[in-house]
C-alpha cells in the first residue's frame, strides 16, 4: 500500500506482507511527518471508487423534455379532426417573422399561402378553406376597404370558429389570453418572439382543438336529440 505525504508529496510505500491488519502510522523519511494508514485488514475491504458517472451537458433533460412536449402537442394536433381545413392564409410584411411562425406549421402538415389577389382571400375564408389566418391588424385585403384582421372577426361565428387566428404586432405580449380574447384572435405574437413561439403557439392550438371538438360533439348530441 502506498500514500503521498501531506507535507512534502513523498510517495511512501509499505509492503502488504509487512503491514499490521490495524491502522498504523508512519514515518516520512524525507520530512518526519507522520502518515497515517489504514492497516492491511481495512484496505483489503474498502470497496474500488466507482468511476464518476459523465455529468450530462448542461440544461440536457430540459432540452430532452422540451422536445417530446413538443412533439407530444404536435401528435396530439395531428390527430384532432381531420376534416379541418389545413391551409394557412399568410399577411404579414415581414417575410422573416412570417417565415418563422409559419415553420411550425409546415412540420404539421399545413400548407403555407400569401395573401395576394383581390378577392379570392376573403372568399376563400368564408368557404372555410383556410384553418389558421397570420396576420396583423393593418394588413389590407388587396382591392377591399378593409383589413384581413376585420374580415376574420365579421365571420359568422360558425365560420370564424372554425378559423385559428394568430394576431402578430408590436403592441401585444406573446400568448397573452386577456389580450388575444379583447383583440377577437386565438394567439397573440409579437414580432421579436417569433423564433421561440412554437411551444406556446401548439399549446393554444392544442387548447383550442379540444374545446371545439367538445363544442361540435355537443352539437352532434342535440341535433340527434331533436331529430335532425
Amino acid at each position: 500500500m502506498q500514500a503521498n505525504c501531506p507535507q512534502c508529496a513523498h510517495r511512501i510505500v509499505v509492503d502488504d506482507a509487512r503491514a499490521p491488519d490495524r491502522p498504523f502510522s508512519v514515518k516520512c523519511p524525507k520530512c518526519q511527518t507522520v502518515v497515517r494508514f489504514p492497516g492491511r485488514t481495512a484496505a483489503a475491504v474498502a470497496p474500488a471508487a466507482a468511476p464518476a458517472a459523465a455529468a450530462p451537458p448542461a440544461g440536457a433533460a430540459e432540452k430532452a423534455e422540451a422536445s417530446e412536449s413538443l412533439a407530444r402537442l404536435r401528435r396530439e394536433i395531428g390527430a384532432g379532426d381531420r376534416g379541418a381545413a389545413t391551409q394557412v392564409l399568410v399577411a404579414v410584411p415581414d417575410r422573416a417573422v412570417a417565415g418563422a411562425l409559419t415553420m411550425p406549421l409546415t412540420r404539421l402538415g399545413h400548407t403555407i399561402e400569401m395573401l395576394d389577389t383581390p378577392d379570392e382571400g376573403g372568399r376563400l375564408l368564408e368557404q372555410g378553406v383556410y384553418g389558421v389566418v397570420i396576420t396583423t391588424r393593418t394588413a389590407a385585403v388587396p382591392g377591399k376597404g378593409e383589413t384581413l384582421y376585420q374580415r376574420v372577426t365579421r365571420l359568422n361565428p360558425d365560420a370564424r370558429r372554425r378559423i385559428f387566428l394568430i394576431l402578430v404586432g408590436d403592441e401585444v405580449k406573446t400568448g397573452d389570453g386577456t389580450q388575444a380574447f379583447v383583440a377577437q384572435a386565438d394567439f397573440v405574437v409579437n414580432p421579436r418572439d417569433a423564433g421561440s413561439v412554437e411551444g406556446p403557439l401548439l399549446n393554444a392550438m392544442a387548447e383550442r382543438s379540444r374545446i371545439y371538438q367538445a363544442f361540435l360533439d355537443a352539437r352532434k348530441r342535440a341535433e340527434a336529440a331533436a331529430g335532425y
